[in-house]
This record gives C-alpha cells, structure tokens and sequence, in this order.
C-alpha cells in the first residue's frame, strides 16, 4: 500500500529521488549544489529541517526551516487570503411600469446601498394584464435606471423581455 501524500512541501526524510539539492541556509544564504545526504546532515546539525522549496527545478531547492513554524504561517496567509475574498452576491429589485415616484426613490436607495456593498443588482419589472401591450414603458423606466446609475455602475445585460418580465443586470464600477 502506498503511502498517502502529505499536503505541502516534503522535509527531511520525505524528499525522495534526488541526489543533489540547491542549498539555501537559514539565513538566506546560497550554499550551492550540495549533496542531499550532507544537507540534510547539515539541516540536523543546526537543529531545523531540510524543506524543499522548489521540486520542479533542477536540482530541487531546499531550505533550512522549521518546518511546523513554516506550516503554521502558510496556513496563517492561507487563512487571511480567505478572509479577504469577497463573494459578489446578485441582489433583486422588483419594479413595476406604473411605479409611484417616491416608490421609486425608495428602490433607487437600495440599489445604491447594494452597489456600496458591492453587490450586482437585477432590476426585475413585472408586467401583468394589458401593461404588456406598453413595454415601451417599461424600458423607459429601465433606461431611466440605467442613467441614474450611470456614475457608479455598468450595464452588464441589456434589458431585455423573458415571459412576462423585463431583466437588467447592473454590476458596480
């Protein structure tokens, strides 16, 4: 059964297959190409672990580590990467063709809230029973959208009519 593979760079007894190694010591220094059995005899007479740095090239580049210290602060970086990253949520906005001003107003505070946030916005307007015989309304009103949002957000899909809705997908500048 073979043995399962660690996560990360191999150390120590776990670097397999090479003769040779670019060495590099604790303090950053080039030591050269040196062979792997006296880097890793040097690596246990400084009292650190021989870390392999770069596998792909040749020879391997290792480094003089402590390997637990040297783990713990890529999880550490691994961590503060993830918590860093965003996920772009698409929030909606239902309208309607015959929508009241101050309705209005009140929706077109909430996409600018949403675009703050940075969030992508679907504006949904609904048509029911004979407004669909006055669409050219209802992308008037997206168009008005459209410009009002011009300074802080693209169109990233024209309006555009599926069923009985009329869909436009703003994402922020």
């Amino acid at each position: 059964m073979p043995a399962p593979q660690k996560d990360g760079p191999r150390a120590n007894r776990d670097i397999r297959g090479v003769r040779d190694v670019q060495l590099i010591d604790q303090d950053g220094q080039n030591k050269g190409v040196v062979s792997f059995f006296d880097a890793l005899a040097m690596a246990e007479e400084v009292g650190l672990d021989l870390v392999e740095i770069a596998p792909n090239s040749v020879p391997p580049v290792c480094k003089f580590l402590d390997y637990g210290r040297f783990r713990f602060l890529e999880q550490k970086k691994q961590n503060e990467a993830r918590k860093r990253q965003k996920t772009v949520e698409v929030k909606e906005i239902k309208l309607r063709p015959g929508i009241d001003k101050h309705d209005y107003d009140t929706k077109m505070k909430s996409v600018h809230r949403f675009f703050e946030e940075g969030d992508k916005v679907k504006v949904t307007l609904r048509f029911r029973g004979r407004e669909m015989a006055h669409q050219d309304i209802g992308l008037r009103l997206l168009e008005r959208v459209k410009t009002e949002t011009a300074e802080i957000a693209k169109v990233e899909s024209e309006p555009m009519l599926e069923g009985r809705q009329m869909i436009m997908i703003l994402a922020p500048r």
